[in-house]
């Protein structure tokens, strides 16, 4: 770690796209996303380097919101990825690091057509071996504040119920309408997987829910959606074949309308 890095998780960037004249208010119905992009690494990961390849799938995944996990921000490279898909797609972007990585800042990341009216990071770090945290940003909208967290929980089933439970408890998530997703690394009925069920009314058991893990043949359900305040109308994996070699997961799209 660099010897003046903050401790993380800590907000890092948080940029606004150019001025798009729908005065920046989310209508009844969205589109969003969840895409953990494997540190930019492709499918095999490693010290592989192929940013432009998740690059491509969030842009054909075309949607209003994206929650990313895993993004890498090089500190031995020119370019940012996000910052340049950012900027390349027109999004509002918001970003934490969670961890410093030996390549650069590893952490969530949000992509918003709509302007950010807030962002915060959660700590969720409660084992001594796993950094965790969560991206929380507020949109407005015509039903008023809408939370959207994204986040990427840890391997250890206690561990992921402390963290949901944390989550539940922040009172940018406890009220209002809320959509929390991202990589939950769960496949199978545990506590915090009930937790987010009884909280969001959602599904939870792996057969209710789409396979993202792995790209290439996925079996795992390891990346979820949550929404209290809005109905799913539809969820499903983007298993294109540009999205089979951007990552080892698949992006879930979700369509939602707000109540």
């Amino acid at each position: 770690m660099p010897r003046d890095a903050p401790d993380a998780p800590y907000l890092s960037t948080h940029l606004a796209a150019p001025p798009d004249g729908d005065g920046g208010v989310v209508g009844r119905s969205l589109t969003v996303a969840s895409y953990n992009v494997h540190r930019w690494a492709g499918v095999r990961g490693g010290k592989a380097y192929r940013p432009e390849r998740a690059s491509a799938v969030i842009e054909e995944i075309d949607a209003d919101v994206l929650a990313l996990q895993e993004v890498l921000r090089p500190s031995d490279r020119d370019d940012d990825p996000i910052t340049d898909v950012a900027e390349a797609l027109g999004y509002h972007l918001a970003f934490v690091v969670t961890r410093q990585h030996k390549r650069g800042e590893l952490g969530n990341a949000v992509l918003s057509r709509w302007p950010l009216a807030g962002a915060l990071a959660i700590d969720l770090s409660f084992g001594r071996l796993e950094r965790r945290a969560a991206l929380a940003v507020r949109l407005r909208s015509e039903v008023g504040l809408v939370t959207v967290a994204a986040t990427h929980l840890a391997l250890v089933d206690r561990t992921r119920a402390r963290q949901v439970r944390a989550l539940l408890e922040h009172p940018q998530i406890a009220s209002g309408p809320a959509v929390l997703l991202g990589d939950m690394n769960a496949w199978r009925p545990t506590r915090a997987s009930r937790a987010l069920a009884e909280a969001f009314e959602a599904r939870h058991h792996n057969r209710d829910w789409p396979a993202s893990y792995p790209s290439v043949r996925p079996v795992l359900a390891l990346d979820r959606l949550y929404a209290r305040g809005a109905t799913v109308v539809s969820l499903k994996t983007h298993a294109t074949e540009a999205a089979r070699k951007g990552s080892d997961h698949l992006p879930i799209v979700a369509r939602l309308r707000l109540e």
